[in-house]
């Protein structure tokens, strides 16, 4: 994780700046976006909040985004339009500047809707919107979620200078 935190460094000065604020909704990552956020001093300034929206329960719950949401045609996890939608959400429920989600399959298989391992799509929601796919075409697992998070992390902060 701590190749992550130059970038997080480099979001916090432009966050700081701005004087804007973040929320994160992560499913694939587990966490490690909002950790690098976090682990620059002075996060308090801008981080809000964020969760692992890792099951349909804690979409629900956490989120507010129920089943129906899924009867949009294209809508279903591991999606750019579910990647986009938790973005917003975030962004919504925590009141911030800036929502940013990611959502995938970090192997080492994929997942049941037909996404190899090394799938994920990341949204932010805010003064740009902007939503991607990455394939890593790799199925290991804790180096996908890594790469996940740098990918994340590199589109927000290409979108904060955007």
């Amino acid at each position: 994780m701590r190749d992550l935190i130059p970038l997080a460094e480099k979001i916090a000065i432009e966050l700081i700046a701005r004087k804007q604020t973040i929320g994160v909704a992560e499913s694939s990552t587990g966490g490690l976006i909002s950790a690098a956020l976090l682990a620059v001093p002075g996060a308090s300034a801008y981080f809000i909040g964020g969760g692992v929206i890792y099951t349909r329960d804690a979409r629900r719950v956490l989120m507010d985004i129920s089943d129906d949401a899924f009867r949009v045609p294209g809508m279903r996890s591991s999606s750019e339009p579910y990647a986009q939608l938790l973005a917003t959400q975030i962004r919504t429920r925590l009141g911030c500047d800036w929502g940013l989600s990611e959502t995938g399959a970090t192997g080492p298989s994929g997942n049941r809707y037909g996404d190899a391992a090394g799938h994920s799509c990341m949204a932010v929601a805010g003064p740009r919107n902007e939503v991607m796919t990455l394939e890593t075409g790799s199925n290991d697992r804790s180096g996908n979620m890594h790469s996940f998070a740098q990918t994340a992390l590199t589109f927000l902060l290409k979108n904060l200078a955007g």
